[in-house]
């Protein structure tokens, strides 16, 4: 579970930013938001992210992919260059390294986890295990060799030190070099696996949602009956999932999603060189079934597909799912549906989604403040992240309709548009 998550120098992120799962002391839809540590940190489920278009939104899901894909996919040479833009909007950000943060609790265990990287390489890193340092991490730039130093209560041996500064290559986290050096560090192995196991991938629209759905079933990794039953109550007249072979090319984006979700080699190369599964819906109508291919269904239908599998994969284990454009295709009330589903049912996952979906805003019986975010460009056309708790009781009260807030741009978040006349005599 996240609990908090700070980028700096990031894209249009310029100065620091925080988004935080700490709830506030709010004791509004207890039950259905908020998870309780064991060290008493009451943890929200849920951040709803609105904004503009090209406010940062999208930015703030790709800062925390970009972490997750530093730790689990470290480059194989020195002379690889890590893909990220730092703030490029003033003369200093571009020669300043970025610096991602992220607070978490895994296995009732929390750590807090920060690197600060250049495109070249990653200059300082630092692993905290509750008040303890783990270790601290440099990079001399002439040699381009890292120094790790550990702290006093976590003895490494001589050989297994030398060993991980070896494979840390100075564009490799030390988390990365772990996973590619033959020792036994278990608090390294702890925080790889919540990288593993609980952080996802980004759900941009441009993942083949249905695929990776489709080939986690056929890999046992879901439930198909599972999935059936989320269908079935949206109202979607879906009576069952018929999966077929299918010999069509394997995608390469369907590998990468599978690489990136940590599938093991192995159960890979089956699904590339054994099948692929097409997708056919069942449908019941007056006693007769009819089944329609996947590709025919409407874009609702088949999008609500990938999402019921992520929803099953929420509920059914502890994951920190990120949805970019959660909304897409989906009717509000589907929305709406998806939304309360997760946080009746899931209990220790988190969702992280962005969305342009206003109507959850008119109706505070289904929503936290504080799990409502906003990211707006200042001056500088840099980002700012913020909550709606963060708005004091002069400009929104318990009874304020928020929705209207938002529409009205009392919250921010919105575009500064021009008129609607367009003057070409001017131009060609």
């Amino acid at each position: 579970m996240i609990v908090n998550f700070s980028i700096q120098n990031f894209g249009s992120i310029k100065n620091k930013q925080t988004l935080s799962f700490v709830a506030d002391k709010s004791k509004h839809l207890e039950d259905q938001y908020i998870i309780h540590t064991k060290s008493g940190l009451r943890l929200l489920k849920m951040a709803l992210i609105y904004g503009a278009n090209a406010s940062g939104k999208t930015t703030v899901l790709r800062a925390l992919d970009f972490l997750r894909e530093l730790v689990l996919f470290p480059a194989d040479k020195k002379t690889e260059r890590l893909k990220f833009q730092p703030f490029l909007f003033d003369k200093f950000s571009s020669h300043e390294p970025a610096k991602l943060s992220i607070e978490f609790i895994h296995n009732d265990t929390q750590y807090f986890y920060e690197v600060e990287v250049y495109n070249q390489a990653i200059a300082n890193e630092r692993l905290d295990c509750g008040k303890a340092n783990v270790y601290r991490r440099t990079t001399d730039s002439e040699t381009q060799f890292s120094h790790i130093t550990f702290g006093g209560k976590f003895i490494v041996d001589k050989f297994s030190k030398r060993a991980l500064e070896s494979n840390t290559l100075w564009n490799n986290t030390v988390l990365g070099g772990f996973l590619k050096t033959n020792i036994d560090i278990k608090v390294l192995g702890e925080v790889v696996d919540w990288f593993i196991n609980c952080l996802s991938l980004l759900i941009d629209p441009e993942v083949m949602l249905d695929r990776f759905i489709t080939s986690l079933i056929d890999i046992g990794r879901i439930h198909k009956s599972n999935i059936i039953k989320i269908l079935k109550k949206a109202d979607l007249n879906i009576s069952d999932i018929i999966l077929n072979d299918d010999q069509s090319d394997f995608s390469i984006n369907l590998m990468n999603a599978l690489n990136e979700a940590g599938v093991a080699d192995d159960i890979k190369e089956k699904i590339k060189s054994d099948k692929l599964m097409s997708i056919e819906f069942e449908h019941s109508i007056n006693g007769t079934k009819y089944f329609l291919p996947f590709s025919i269904e409407s874009l609702g239908t088949q999008r609500y597909y990938g999402l019921a599998g992520l929803l099953t994969i929420l509920i059914k284990s502890t994951s920190i799912v990120q949805i970019d454009e959660l909304e897409l295709s989906l009717h509000p009330d589907l929305f709406n549906h998806f939304l309360l589903s997760f946080l009746v049912n899931a209990k220790s996952s988190q969702l992280i989604a962005t969305t342009h979906n206003r109507e959850i805003l008119n109706n505070r019986d289904i929503f936290r403040d504080d799990a409502i975010w906003f990211t707006e460009k200042d001056e500088e056309s840099a980002t700012n992240l913020y909550s709606l708790a963060d708005f004091d009781t002069s400009v929104i009260r318990d009874t304020s309709n928020v929705y209207n807030a938002y529409k009205i741009g009392k919250l921010g978040g919105i575009p500064n548009l021009g008129d609607y006349y367009i003057d070409f005599s001017d131009g060609e």
